[in-house]
């Protein structure tokens, strides 16, 4: 092959690559190597390629192939942490980032890289030193500034993290993440009140998703079906395509189609994996009236599992939207011809909000993520319950109108059942051990000192406490030092596997909730395992979850309006062994007599929801 040749095929080997035809970029880029182009930057390119078709460890040998060539490369350097910090190879991928570090110690971007493999690690610590050295290298530097801000919420420091997301917009005010990140963390501010809150969703739709309704025709849509589509990519030394105008028409309801075919039904979401959401997604799937509603998942999960399997059988059509843009997964949505799509994520980590924005299907819905709203003109409808959203109350704090199931948000499967219910812990310590296994970003010093006047109010007690390692703990137990119980009294738990997470509960009594956001899977998992849980109910859904779970098992005694009753109520718990033994052996089954699991009962309403939704739209 001659020199022109040679480069007449990278050349092809870039257009196949910008325009995300990966498999013929992947192609062109190892016939050129093996031609003779043996440059850093083709064995580069080949790696992230090959990254985008999901072909990880290949990508690895090529990224290396870039490194021996010029071990100091920057860009291949980052890349090869990346793609080993994307097969779970955290360790190796440290090991990558500090060995470029040596050869380029300014580097941001080597520092923010870092301190996400950090972050996935759990060394919340350490992730806040390098992100930290990110933005000081460069104050610029927004992705930098929004993972700072993750790290500082996950150590419970809400006004940090609240104001590292304002830096990283102020650095880059197109970053949707850093604002979807910002109006997420704001619910677990006891500062921000609803109303606060939707003046915050609002202001992002009217940044960001408003200009999409101008684009949007408004005949019905009759695109023909596809199983593909290019995905938006961004090659060395190229600027990112702008965003593009939507290529489809908006359908308008039809209310006799219910009757007359089943309704299609789309899911879109980036956690049908093991994660806590699938506890809530199965037991939907797997009961849905399959000759009334079709099934379509949008998946947007870069490494299936066994629970994506599962999740997947229960469905008909299961697409990956994996590295598309909002713009591409909104068309294939479009030609899918979806009735009714529906969030389950929201402002959470991978949601999008600005696919919803374009309005590919005529009804969206959200749902699961939390119970809150997403601030879009172009999100219809959000599922609720009696108890999250009582009429009457923040009724004008939703830009969504909002459906409310009629016995329960939730419905819960532990996907595990072989874990058994421990005896009562305080029959054989002699002591009665409460416990707050939440995401430690709910625990804040309010929190704590309702926690402390339980620990007053109950002689010899102690707490069990999820909590970062480090700085986070130190904090904590000034705190409770602070509130005279001593530091003997807490015992910290790192965050673990699922199976050695729920053993924990075998240790606990009594279950002690947060507010503003009251546990949802947590409070779930411990009631499973029989451990009752006391709650503080407040005027938001978030802080109406432990509400919404008692009141399903006849439990309100358990909810208290107060703080002062929050303690009191712990208290006269703990003091009560008899009836907290007959909880222990009980809950299980209440909870399995309970709508909380009833999973037919839960899928018939929901059903019932979107047969309503689409009836009333067809109406408008």
């Amino acid at each position: 092959m001659t020199q022109v040749q040679l480069q007449s095929l990278i050349r092809s080997a870039n257009d196949h690559f910008r325009a995300g035809r990966f498999n013929e970029a992947a192609e062109a880029y190892s016939s050129a190597i093996a031609a003779g182009a043996d440059q850093p930057e083709i064995h580069d390119n080949l790696g992230m390629v090959l990254s985008k078709l999901g072909r990880l460890e290949s990508a690895i040998v090529s990224f290396r192939a870039a490194l021996r060539l010029r071990p100091n490369d920057l860009y291949a350097g980052i890349n090869l942490g990346n793609a080993l910090a994307a097969l779970g190879l955290l360790p190796d991928a440290l090991n990558a980032y500090r060995q470029l570090l040596a050869y380029h110690p300014g580097a941001a971007n080597a520092h923010y890289n870092l301190g996400r493999a950090l972050y996935q690690l759990g060394r919340l610590d350490e992730s806040i030193v390098a992100f930290r050295e990110a933005v000081s290298l460069d104050r610029s530097h927004a992705e930098a500034h929004a993972s700072l801000g993750n790290a500082l919420k996950d150590s419970g420091r809400l006004d940090e993290a609240l104001a590292e997301y304002r830096r990283a917009i102020e650095a880059k005010p197109h970053l949707i993440a850093a604002h979807s990140n910002y109006l997420y963390s704001i619910y677990f501010h006891p500062g921000f009140d609803a109303h606060a809150i939707l003046l915050e969703h609002r202001r992002f739709n009217d940044q960001f998703a408003a200009p999409f309704a101008k684009q949007r025709t408004n005949s019905v849509g009759s695109a023909s079906r596809t199983d593909s589509a290019i995905a938006e990519i961004t090659i060395r030394g190229a600027a990112p395509a702008g965003a593009a105008t939507p290529g489809f028409a908006v359908r308008t309801p039809d209310p006799t189609r219910a009757s007359a075919l089943r309704l299609r039904i789309g899911y879109i979401s980036p956690d049908f994996r093991a994660h806590c959401n699938a506890h809530f997604t199965l037991p939907l799937l797997s009961a849905h009236d399959r000759t009334r509603f079709e099934l379509y998942c949008y998946s947007d999960v870069s490494q299936p599992d066994d629970v994506t399997e599962k999740l997947r059988s229960h469905t008909d059509r299961w697409r990956s939207i994996v590295g598309m843009s909002d713009e591409q997964a909104a068309e294939i949505i479009a030609k899918d011809q979806i009735d009714i799509l529906v969030d389950l994520t929201l402002h959470m980590a991978k949601g999008r909000p600005l696919l919803f924005a374009r309005k590919p299907a005529p009804v969206q819905v959200t749902w699961l993520g939390y119970p809150g709203t997403t601030g879009l003109s172009a999100m219809d409808y959000r599922l609720s319950d009696p108890y999250l959203d009582p009429l009457g109350l923040n009724d004008d704090c939703y830009v969504e109108k909002t459906i409310r199931l009629p016995d329960t948000y939730w419905c819960y499967d532990p996907m595990n059942t072989d874990l058994a219910v421990a005896p009562l812990a305080a029959k054989s310590n002699g002591r009665i051990t409460f416990g707050c296994l939440n995401n430690f970003c709910k625990v804040n010093d309010g929190v704590l000192e309702m926690f402390a006047g339980v620990l007053r109010a109950v002689e010899n007690s102690r707490l069990i406490l999820l909590a970062p390692a480090g700085e986070t703990r130190q904090r904590v137990l000034q705190k409770f030092q602070s509130e005279s119980i001593a530091a003997d009294r807490i015992e910290f738990v790192d965050r673990r596997p699922w199976r050695t997470y729920m053993e924990l509960y075998h240790q606990i009594d009594i279950a002690l909730d947060t507010f503003p956001w009251n546990g949802h899977t947590t409070s779930l998992d411990g009631l499973w395992m029989g451990v009752p849980v006391v709650t503080l109910s407040g005027p938001m859904p978030v802080s109406r979850g432990g509400l919404s779970l008692l009141s399903n098992l006849g439990l309100r005694d358990l909810v208290a309006q107060t703080p002062e009753q929050y303690i009191n109520i712990a208290r006269d718990g703990s003091s009560d062994l008899p009836r907290l033994a007959e909880l222990r052996a009980t809950l299980r089954q209440r909870m399995e007599r309970s709508a909380l699991m009833d999973k037919t009962r839960f899928a018939r309403n929901v059903e019932a929801a979107y047969a309503e939704m689409w009836r009333i739209s067809g109406l408008k």
